[in-house]
């Protein structure tokens, strides 16, 4: 056999390797690609609820915090300055109770509203999610105080406790994000609880116990990167309920006090006009709604989204 025969076979010539182990590098990059996981925020945008929350949530937020600014430049009255008659079709959307711009009080409402209601969430997650890992990995007779003690909060109403604790503490911003806050925090505790009795037993956290690591080391590096999925639905959920109750306590007279510029106190102010002046009512009224809905439809493609990566890693 000739040389360039044997070369021909073989493919030791100029380009058989390359050309051999083409087919076998593409079939490695896809078999890598498709084992990637795909992020959780691309699996929430590929859901229409997802989709749709998003939308909604940024419309409401970007609304919250460019309002404030935008607000005398638009109306050319400041959310507490005086622009004509109460009750009058002066402007855009008139005038409230005291004859300020509904439309000013309006675009300026919403940012102590989406503040408040994120520092609740974000208190309550922290301080369910601490004691819900503790009782799990700790387990026996502290296990059992945690969780006991926890179903005595469960059994009081959110709303109830939230208005004792104001009305004895008074109605300051840090007390409504506190209150709020603690209310959430043993039901993300159960959450929490059942994620982490659901990871504790994987071989993984045995490995890591019997080398005698840390147990800090053992619940930050190898629980709370595993109990995220779940923690992330929750925190939707009470964002959700965050900002219902925070207004809930404005309308109440509970909440922001006059003369702050809120959404829920907007509410109650204007109230007694609605048949002859609307708007005062219905704006916030139709901002809060959705904002609540476009934060529970995140809420539900998160928890898909997160059900399906864990069906994909099993």
């Amino acid at each position: 056999m000739s040389d360039s025969a044997a070369v021909a076979l073989t493919g030791d010539g100029p380009g058989g390797p390359d050309r051999s182990d083409a087919p076998g590098e593409e079939a490695g990059a896809v078999k890598e690609s498709a084992s990637r996981p795909v992020p959780i925020l691309r699996r929430v945008w590929a859901q229409s609820e997802g989709r749709i929350g998003i939308v909604l949530t940024a419309v409401i937020v970007v609304l919250a915090f460019a309002g404030p600014p935008l607000a005398p430049v638009l109306t050319g009255h400041g959310p507490t300055e005086f622009a004509a008659r109460p009750f009058q079709s002066w402007g855009l959307f008139g005038t409230d109770e005291l004859g300020r711009s509904v439309a000013s009080r309006f675009l300026a409402g919403g940012t102590l509203l989406v503040v408040y209601a994120v520092a609740a969430t974000a208190i309550g997650l922290i301080v369910g999610a601490a004691f819900g890992m503790l009782a799990a990995y700790a387990g026996g007779i502290l296990d059992a105080i945690l969780m006991r003690c926890n179903d005595v909060l469960l059994a009081v109403p959110q709303l109830v406790f939230a208005m004792l604790a104001i009305v004895v503490l008074g109605s300051h911003g840090w007390v409504l994000i506190a209150v709020i806050g603690l209310t959430h925090a043993p039901r993300v505790a159960r959450v929490a609880r059942a994620a982490t009795l659901n990871v504790i037993n994987e071989d993984y956290i045995r490995a890591a116990e019997m080398y005698a690591m840390p147990r800090s080391h053992i619940i930050f590096r190898e629980i709370v990167p595993n109990v995220t999925g779940p923690l992330s639905v929750e925190a939707g959920l009470r964002l959700t309920y965050s900002i219902g109750a925070i207004a809930s306590l404005s309308f109440l007279g509970l909440g922001m006090q006059p003369p702050t510029a809120d959404w829920g106190l907007m509410i109650n102010e204007n109230r007694i006009a609605l048949s002859i002046q609307p708007w005062g009512v219905l704006l916030p009224v139709l901002a809060i709604a959705v904002l609540t809905i476009g934060t529970n439809l995140l809420a539900d493609a998160i928890a898909r989204a997160t059900a399906s990566t864990n069906v994909e890693g099993l």
